[in-house]
């Protein structure tokens, strides 16, 4: 059943439809009755297609095969990777199995380099931010922290710095779980927990490869991030992200991992914390005068001297849903002398963010505000990712 035609076909016609959606993600999910394809298109789940209960087994079996997985094993939970041609383009996706009652459950993470943006404009920051994330990265040694929730596009961010930094005259290696994206010029590591080959591990050993820049997957654990700073302060430029909700929440969290207040003040370059919002499709966005909003919300409009807002309408070019792709909103810390003073006395998170926006630092809620009135995103989409991070 694996190699009969119709499932090749159906496995690679939900692939291509998929990529000319521009999904980031494959749903493959059983049910009583059949199968449910759902593409998630700008972080929203949409239903793609249902398939019969007869295409279950054969179905899953294939993708299995396509990305060298155990067909035989429908116990445990499984990940692979597998490459196809999508109209002349070649797309990495990456496939994670899971048991459920009704059979196995496939989500294939689709990663397009052609669709890739490496630019920090193309991403959403604006010429201030892209000059301050420029200089903090550029420093011979320290630690830039990206962070935000899971799928927020923190990897995305890390790339676009090391492709900024990917020169011949340095030396550039990242640890990662899993490998995202293949870049040119960039010694880029897997981790393994089956064999202990841990990100703190993976750091430790990078030291003895002399590298310029390393870049570490995610800070999880006080070993990481002990080893970090260490690095950090032997001469090297460190590039990690951090699952907090806030730029200033970061500092906190990293003091809370155990790392010496004196040490994390000196290494700490700068932290950077983003979400992403639905973008909205330039043929068919509206404009309009903001009336009947909360007063806060009104009277945060009118400091920023925002007299417009813009709405989604839907058209042919976005499939009606008013947005075509996704864009970062960003709040970015640099961490002046006032701020390493702070760290050092181990101040709270309120303070810091207090000392932050004293020195220029715009929150995510006030970033996203603005893009909306500059037509990029709408107002809901920032009270939805960013209402209770001011």
């Amino acid at each position: 059943m694996v190699s009969d035609a119709p499932v090749i076909r159906a496995v690679n016609r939900l692939i291509a439809s998929a990529s000319d959606q521009r999904a980031s993600d494959i749903h493959v999910e059983p049910n009583d009755d059949g199968l449910a394809v759902r593409f998630r298109i700008d972080g929203m789940l949409r239903n793609a297609v249902r398939l019969p209960a007869a295409m279950k087994a054969p179905l899953v079996s294939r993708i299995k095969v396509m990305a060298g997985l155990n067909i035989a094993e429908r116990r445990l939970p499984q990940d692979g990777r597998l490459r196809i041609s999508v109209r002349g383009n070649e797309v990495d996706l990456r496939v994670a199995t899971s048991p459920s009652i009704h059979g196995e459950s496939v989500v294939m993470r689709i990663l397009d380099r052609s669709k890739l943006a490496l630019d920090f404009k193309a991403l959403g920051f604006d010429a201030e931010l892209t000059r301050r994330i420029r200089e903090a990265i550029a420093r011979p040694h320290g630690i830039v922290l990206v962070t935000g929730p899971t799928g927020s596009g923190k990897t995305t961010t890390l790339y676009a710095a090391l492709s900024e930094l990917n020169t011949q005259e340095r030396k550039l290696l990242t640890v990662e779980d899993p490998i995202e994206y293949r870049l040119p010029g960039v010694i880029q590591t897997q981790v393994n927990p089956a064999i202990n080959f841990t990100f703190s591990t993976a750091l430790r050993s990078f030291l003895r490869q002399d590298p310029d820049v390393m870049m570490v997957g995610e800070i999880r654990d006080t070993e990481t991030a002990q080893i970090a700073v260490q690095a950090a302060l032997t001469g090297h430029m460190i590039l990690s992200t951090l699952h907090t909700n806030t730029a200033a929440g970061a500092v906190s969290r990293l003091l809370d991992m155990g790392v010496e207040p004196f040490l994390l003040g000196s290494v700490l370059t700068g932290v950077l914390a983003q979400r992403l919002v639905r973008r909205l499709c330039t043929d068919c966005r509206h404009p309009y005068e903001p009336h009947d909003l909360p007063a806060g919300l009104q009277d945060l409009l009118e400091a920023q001297r925002i007299r417009h807002l813009y709405e989604a309408r839907g058209c042919a070019r976005c499939g009606g849903s008013g947005y075509a792709g996704r864009v970062a909103i960003l709040e970015f810390l640099r961490i002046d002398d006032q701020i390493s003073r702070l760290i050092l006395r181990r101040a709270d998170t309120p303070d810091i963010l207090a000392a932050g926006e004293a020195s220029g630092m715009r929150s995510l809620f006030v970033d996203g505000l603005l893009k909306a009135a500059s037509g990029l995103t709408t107002i809901e989409e920032v009270l939805r990712v960013a209402s209770g991070e001011d």
